[in-house]
């Protein structure tokens, strides 16, 4: 399936640092709860993120991670969910996190 270059130019994608990282044990599959700094412009949000397999949340803390920063907020059980981190998938099915390679500003928007 295809879609114009318009449609992906509505999805928000940004850089931002992770400022806080904490299990989430309430949650049905393993998971972590981040608190990432978007920059002034989108400020801070918040994410759960499925990826204690290859992560322990006091790792995370100063990473710098991308994100799809304008969709709607999502309810994982008690928490809510404002941001959608990327990743990829290893050959086991783990999740390893997109990020820069180089440190970029919190908000940086992906070309």
């Amino acid at each position: 399936m295809t879609i114009p270059f318009d449609d992906f130019l509505k999805v928000e994608i940004h850089a931002g640092t992770i400022i806080a990282a904490e299990p989430f044990p309430e949650a049905r599959e393993p998971a972590i709860k981040l608190t990432i700094d978007f920059g002034p412009a989108i400020g801070t949000r918040r994410s759960s993120a499925q990826i204690t397999t290859l992560y322990a949340p006091e790792e995370l803390v100063g990473r710098q991670v991308v994100a799809v920063t304008n969709f709607a907020p999502r309810q994982i059980g008690p928490f809510m969910s404002e941001v959608l981190v990327l990743g990829v998938s290893d050959a086991q099915g783990r999740i390893s996190l997109l990020s820069p390679d180089h440190d970029v500003p919190n908000g940086a928007r992906m070309h």
